[in-house]
This record gives structure tokens, sequence and C-alpha cells, in this order.
């Protein structure tokens, strides 16, 4: 009775622990949001992505009332409505800020306007001097997720730190062989993963996982780099929508013991696995739906969990 009850305290401890850890965890969320292209996002730091001279609605969605205004040093906006404006990008490709401010600036928003290198400018498979390689010339099953992305943003010693959101960096998402070549370098990322990214971290935090990010694995795969590893012709890295990620709150490279077995194996990224798994049966995350695959450790890397936003469900075991 007595072990029993002495069991009993240390979990209470562990938990009440594991709660104070979470309860550090700032989400960086606005008392509104914005909604542009498709998405909605109340976090301070978000992020589109635009060919030059493209433009896109901005909406004050939610939050107290009261005036709201958008301010932006480049580009051009025409307010619409009480809380709407229709945004113009600058015709230069570069990263640009518009800001969001709510009644009495008491929360602002900033989104972060990457306007792209358009396309067309990628000759014989080169951007600038930097290897894109080819896309598929047909979408698979005509499906127009694996159209070839419009444009590339170009990534800068500049702007390899602006946040795409509150936790998370534009230089998060680079090819994995960019990680030491000299700029140029180039990049593709959808709007809604490092949203997905950050509802994924907020439920780490919530369970116990007190870190300020997750270790992007991977992210973007140029079609080249994408074949010279070996992977599936379509795969979703190469459209920006696609990134392998892991738990390291102190950023050794290294997967927690998320299930507290005293092992880090594919049994930490199972848990993981489960744990987005339940994260997306809650409504206001449906929308974050797509594929998603757990795999063991090898010498190269640490146990990892897949995740996309296709938007349609899909499952593996790697």
């Amino acid at each position: 009775m007595i072990a029993r009850s002495l069991f009993l305290i240390a979990l209470l401890s562990l938990s009440l622990a594991a709660a104070a850890r979470a309860d550090t965890f700032n989400s960086k969320t606005a008392d509104f949001a914005v909604a542009f292209k498709g998405e909605t996002s109340a976090y301070k730091d978000t992020s589109a992505f635009l060919l030059p001279r493209a433009t896109m609605t901005i909406e004050a969605v939610g939050g107290p009332p009261g005036d709201y205004v958008l301010t932006a040093k480049d580009g051009s906006a025409v307010q619409q409505g009480a809380r709407k404006w229709r945004y113009t990008a600058p015709a230069r490709p570069g990263t640009y800020q518009v800001s969001i401010d709510g009644p009495a600036k008491k929360d602002t928003i900033d989104l972060h306007v990457f306007v792209m290198v358009p396309a067309n400018e990628v000759k014989n498979g080169y951007l600038n001097g930097y290897r894109i390689g080819q896309y598929p010339s047909k979408p698979l099953n005509g499906n127009p997720l694996y159209t070839p992305p419009p444009g590339f943003v170009e990534v800068t010693k500049e702007n390899e730190d602006t946040k795409v959101s509150p936790h998370f960096t534009l230089k998060q998402f680079l090819c994995k062989e960019d990680v030491t070549r000299k700029f140029p370098k180039y990049v593709v990322l959808q709007e809604r993963l490092p949203l997905k990214l950050e509802a994924i971290l907020e439920r780490v935090n919530q369970l116990g996982f007190r870190t300020e990010t997750l270790k992007v694995m991977s992210a973007f795969r140029t079609p080249y780099y994408n074949a010279a590893i070996g992977d599936v012709k379509y795969s979703m890295h190469q459209w920006g929508s696609a990134t392998d990620i892991y738990v390291d709150p102190d950023d050794k490279n290294r997967m927690e013991d998320l299930n507290h077995d005293g092992r880090v194996d594919i049994n930490d990224s199972k848990w993981l696995y489960d744990q987005i798994e339940k994260m997306l049966v809650d409504k206001r995350y449906q929308k974050f739906q797509g594929g998603m695959g757990f795999y063991p450790a090898t010498s190269a890397h640490p146990p990892f969990v897949h995740v996309d936003v296709r938007g349609t469900k899909a499952r593996w075991q790697g």
C-alpha cells in the first residue's frame, strides 16, 4: 500500500512538472486572426508566398470590435471593407512585411510576404546557378497539387532568419543539401505547412515536452535532389508541402525519449505519430489533414515522422 502511494505521488509530481513546463510555452497568437489565400492564422508572425505584382485579399476576422489598420511599406493595399484589403505584391522578388493592427494597436499580426522568383526564369534546370532539376511533366493522376510550383523564394543571408510562423524560420525549410551551400539558395513552401507545424509544436508542449521548435530534418527538396536520394517521383517535399520532423528540445540532433521507456527508437516516432493523429480528429485541425508516416533511426538520422498537407489522408510506416 505504501509503495502504491509513493508511486502515485511520483506520478502526480511528474504530471505537475509536465504541466508547469507546458504552461511556459507561448503560442504567440493575437486576439484576432487574418484570412488570406484560403488560410486563417492568429499567429503574430505568419507568411504568404506570391509572384511579383500578384494580388491577394487580406481580412481581419474575429477579435474585439474597433478599427483594424493594415500597413504595407512595399506593394500596395486598397481597403475594401472595415476589415478587408486587397494587397498587391511588389514587382521585385524579395521579402516584405504587411502589418495588421487590432483596435488601439493592442495586438499586431505581421504577415511576412515572400515575393518569389517566377519559375519561368529556370533555364535547363537551373535558377541563377542553383540546380532545381525537372518537375514531372504531368501531374499525378491529373491532381493540380502536383503542378510545378509557380515560383521559388530566394533565400539570402538577410532573410534566412525571417519567421514564417512564430517558432519556425525560412532557413529551416531549405533543401537538406543546402545547409553548407553558398548563396543563392531557393525554397518552395506552402502557407499551410508552418501552420500545421505550429499546431503540432503546441500539442507537444501540452504533453510536457518543453521545446521552442521542432527539428525539421528534411523539408523542401528540389526534383534534382529528390531523384538523387532515390525518393518517389511525386514526393510532396518537392512542392514545399512536407516535412520530416522529430522532437529535439536541446538541439542535439537526437529524438527525445517521448514514451519514457529509456530508449530512443521507432516507438518514439510512433508515439509522436499517434499524438498528431489524435490532434487531427479535432475539428480545428482537420484542415491540416494529409500524409503521415513514422520511421526508425538509421546511422544517418534519428527516428522521425513525415507530415504533409496534401489535403487527403494517407498513412504508412517507413
